[in-house]
Formats: C-alpha cells, sequence, structure tokens
C-alpha cells in the first residue's frame, strides 16, 4: 500500500458516510477490527440517517449500524461506500 493511501483512524472518525450515489448513511462514530491482524472489519455509525434506520442493516449489541469495512470505495471529505455490498 503506497504511503498516500494510509490512514490513521482518528481521520475517519467524524466523517460522513454516503453511498456512490450520494445517499446519507450516517457519520462514523468507531471502528471494529481483527486484533490479530489489524484488519478493519466495520464503520460502527453514529447518527444514523431515517435511511439507514429503514433498512435491514446489521448492528451491533448496543444497536448501532455496522457498515462493512470492505464497502468503501473511497475516503475523501466522507467515506463513499459500495451501497450494493452493504444491503
Amino acid at each position: 500500500m503506497a504511503e498516500d493511501d494510509k490512514r490513521l483512524s482518528r481521520e475517519l472518525i467524524g466523517k460522513l458516510v454516503v453511498s456512490k450515489t450520494g445517499k446519507k448513511f450516517g457519520v462514523v462514530g468507531d471502528l471494529t477490527f481483527e486484533c490479530k491482524s489489524g484488519e478493519l472489519i466495520h464503520l460502527v455509525l453514529t447518527n444514523p440517517t431515517p435511511y439507514s434506520t429503514k433498512l435491514e442493516l446489521e448492528k451491533d449489541g448496543e444497536g448501532n449500524i455496522l457498515i462493512p469495512y470492505s464497502a468503501v470505495q473511497a475516503v475523501g471529505d466522507f467515506l463513499v461506500i459500495a451501497e450494493e455490498e452493504v444491503v
């Protein structure tokens, strides 16, 4: 991975999550990862939008919506996800 492609987790927290078509899902509140490998598993959403709460998305034990990190397509001012990989 190129040095420019690396991001610190604190750079992801607080970013808006949107689909490729512009649908808003919520804000990244936390991340889950595999301790042994360091692989990112999920984005944990805070402030979910009405659109994302209507979908049957995976939730953690506290009821927070989980977005698979594998669905992330781009990171910039916000995180762009492939909605077809989430729903």
